[in-house]
């Protein structure tokens, strides 16, 4: 980090030692309540990221690239590539963070003290997401919280814009530009969504239990679209927002099978499938579903089926292992 970008500030600890860049490109909670901050680095070991929080702060962050894990008491809150996350620290129980080893991460941070935000908001605060309502509110009923959620298009334009302003910040037509972007940002994430006439509005927690799910059912989807290429776990955590280590984690909680267990069962199930139809021999219906050796198709084919590939064509022999693994 240049010492043209080391802002002395109390969040110098967090990134003093951070390989890449930190830049303040609007305002100050110090002195005016909003922060909207640029970070771009690698990090080499697990980021300790809540400790540049403040506590009577929400923050939302447009995570471009890297992942992360927020932490609430029991909750884990993934934070993937092309997200966007709200949380408010609190001061019982506190919102911790952390940023994956070995990553890129490019993100920015946009962070309301309470008067700021009230100064934006305050006329539509019966409108707003109940929990930064309750941020609002202050006194008992501000509880920490934290959310994620894929980037929609929208906020992606807005954070792209706000990543390379064209604009200089220190002018009057600054101030104003970043104003309106501002605006912009709380008005598509701020607000709950209006529910459907008898319906109620979606709970956060609700919200993500309904995300993680999508995300699962998402992953399914894209490992069955080309069982001869299937994409990497990676791959599959950036498709669907979130990293690798949770999608992992819910995958298997979700699924009761890993990633790799699933794309197993997928595969062998389109070779019989093409056996089954007579059109294709063994080493092409191997090939067909990304398996290279035919040895390791075979042993695979036996586990799951009961017969060697060669024989599962046979439709007496087929009902007889088929019928043999009914009564396992």
């Amino acid at each position: 980090m240049s010492a043209k970008n080391l802002h002395l500030s109390a969040e110098n600890g967090v990134w003093r030692h951070i390989h890449g860049e930190w830049r303040q490109l609007f305002g100050s909670f110090a002195r005016a309540g909003i922060s909207i901050e640029y970070h771009q680095f690698r990090a080499d070991k697990e980021l300790d990221w809540s400790r540049s929080f403040h506590a009577d702060s929400l923050e939302i962050c447009l995570n471009f690239q890297g992942s992360g894990l927020l932490r609430l008491g029991g909750q884990e809150t993934p934070l993937g590539v092309r997200s966007v996350a709200c949380y408010a620290p609190g001061h019982r129980a506190r919102v911790t963070a952390t940023r994956t080893p070995g990553e890129h991460h490019h993100f920015l941070t946009v962070e309301f003290s309470r008067e700021a935000l009230a100064r934006r908001v305050g006329a539509a605060e019966a409108a707003l997401h109940p929990p930064i309502r309750a941020f609002l509110a202050g006194g008992p009923a501000a509880e920490a919280f934290a959310t994620a959620e894929p980037m929609p298009l929208a906020v992606q334009n807005i954070a792209r814009a706000l990543a390379e302003p064209t604009v200089p910040a220190d002018t009057a037509a600054g101030a104003l530009w970043y104003e309106s972007k501002i605006l912009e940002l709380l008005s598509l994430l701020a607000f709950a969504p209006a529910a459907p006439a008898g319906q109620a509005a979606e709970l956060f927690c609700d919200r993500q239990k309904r995300l993680s799910r999508e995300r699962v059912e998402q992953a399914c989807a894209l490992l069955a679209r080309d069982l001869e290429n299937p994409p990497s776990l990676e791959m599959l955590a950036n498709e669907v927002g979130c990293g690798a280590f949770h999608l992992s984690r819910t995958f298997s909680q979700q699924v009761g099978q890993t990633v790799p267990q699933y794309l197993r069962q997928l595969r062998l199930e389109r070779a019989a499938k093409l056996l089954r139809e007579g059109k294709h021999n063994v080493t092409e219906a191997a090939m067909a579903v990304g398996y290279s050796s035919l040895s390791h198709f075979s042993k695979a084919f036996w586990e799951a089926f009961g017969c060697c590939p060669g024989l599962y064509g046979n439709a007496k022999l087929r009902a007889v292992t088929q019928k043999a693994r009914g009564k396992r």
